[in-house]
């Protein structure tokens, strides 16, 4: 849909901020900027949004640290950049944070830690754990350890991934530009700003040619394609410029004189199970009972382990298993949250067992509805 008006609705952000605005262009951290933004997600959560923050800036703000001009392209040196810079960065959101009485928490990932399903799983958890406690994360790529991803890797993609990792509605990227131009405005200062388009357009992906700039690894191209992957869960994506007056809370208030809003036509729900059921291997099965398989069909609801005669196949917690009838046929697919053999010794017994059988519990369900595909 491409109203705008959806994104009054949206109460779960992602919000992303890119090293040249958080930096001041390689001046060093811009706390005025930050304590400004700060501000507004703390309007934001007493409007009722949840936020989850996104930041870059800890190369940039190492590099100024260091006294380097020139980002550098040995990974030693951007390694032990990002790890000078990620104290400031951190230390700084905290402090502003903490003058609205607001609690911050520091996540450090690499984009395996959501393309593997079971540290998917894993940080799926925490992050919507701290999201119920009211905590604010502050994610960045731990670029003091992940080599290909400073080469490669951007924050862009990365909080499209957060977003599908935590059903977000909205994903918000802040940039140095006021969005997305049909040319490049620095070389064709009349060119006009897309105000709206589907996240999947391809012709986008042109529009949105050029490079990154000296501080950061993602262009806006890297936005385009972020946007795109967040549609796949169901995200929108909004890209603006970051210095705009007030540029969040304007985006709350669905104005629309504000970014590029990127919208997808899809419902969450049905593009995540789509995308589980369309790329990813079948690793093991569960064989349910009748009342299970009528449970899945007719209510849509979660897989729970009393449901569960028995368990094949070698799989681990955030796994595809198929879900067989006792006919055999398959009747759905999912992300399994425990492995085949806590599987097999949780099989048949209530949920409020599961801690008695292993000594703990991760979660009630098998399968979660939202990690269910019925076939």
């Amino acid at each position: 849909m491409s109203d705008r008006s959806k994104l009054t609705r949206a109460r779960r952000w992602v919000i992303k901020i890119g090293s040249a605005l958080l930096t001041d262009g390689g001046k060093g951290l811009d706390r005025e900027a930050i304590a400004d933004w700060v501000a507004q997600i703390a309007e934001l959560v007493q409007r009722g949004i949840e936020v989850v923050l996104v930041s870059s800036g800890s190369v940039a703000e190492g590099m100024t640290r260091l006294g380097w001009t020139q980002r550098p392209t040995e990974v030693h040196n951007l390694q032990a950049a990002a790890a000078v810079g990620q104290m400031g960065l951190v230390q700084t959101w905290e402090s502003y944070f903490k003058q609205h009485a607001m609690h911050t928490a520091q996540i450090l990932l690499v984009h395996d830690d959501l393309a593997d399903r079971r540290r998917y799983l894993n940080a799926r958890s925490t992050l919507k754990t701290l999201i119920e406690l009211g905590v604010i994360p502050v994610i960045n790529e731990n670029d003091t350890v992940a080599t290909d991803e400073i080469r490669f890797g951007d924050n862009d993609t990365l909080g499209a991934m957060v977003a599908n990792a935590i059903d977000a509605d909205l994903l918000v990227i802040l940039t140095d530009q006021k969005g997305v131009y049909e040319r490049d405005p620095r070389q064709d200062p009349s060119s006009p700003l897309i105000t709206s388009a589907a996240a999947g357009d391809p012709i986008l992906e042109s529009m949105a040619g050029g490079s990154a700039g000296h501080l950061g690894r993602g262009g806006m191209v890297t936005k385009v394609r972020a946007a795109r992957l967040a549609a796949r869960s169901g995200s929108d994506t909004l890209i603006a410029g970051g210095r705009e007056p007030r540029v969040l809370l304007r985006i709350a208030d669905a104005d629309p004189d504000i970014g590029t809003f990127l919208y997808t036509a899809t419902q969450p729900i049905a593009a995540r199970k789509q995308w589980i059921a369309g790329h990813l291997k079948v690793r093991g099965a569960l064989h349910l009972d009748d009342g299970a398989v009528r449970v899945i069909r007719e209510s849509g609801r979660s897989l729970l382990p009393v449901g569960v005669r028995s368990v094949s196949g070698e799989f681990l917690r955030g796994d595809l298993v198929a879900c067989v009838a006792p006919d055999g046929s398959e009747v759905a697919r999912g992300l399994v949250n425990y492995g085949a053999d806590e599987a097999a010794r949780i099989c048949g017994i209530p949920s409020a067992r599961i801690a008695d059988a292993l000594g703990y519990c991760d979660d009630d369900e098998l399968i979660h509805r939202d990690n269910l595909v019925v076939l």
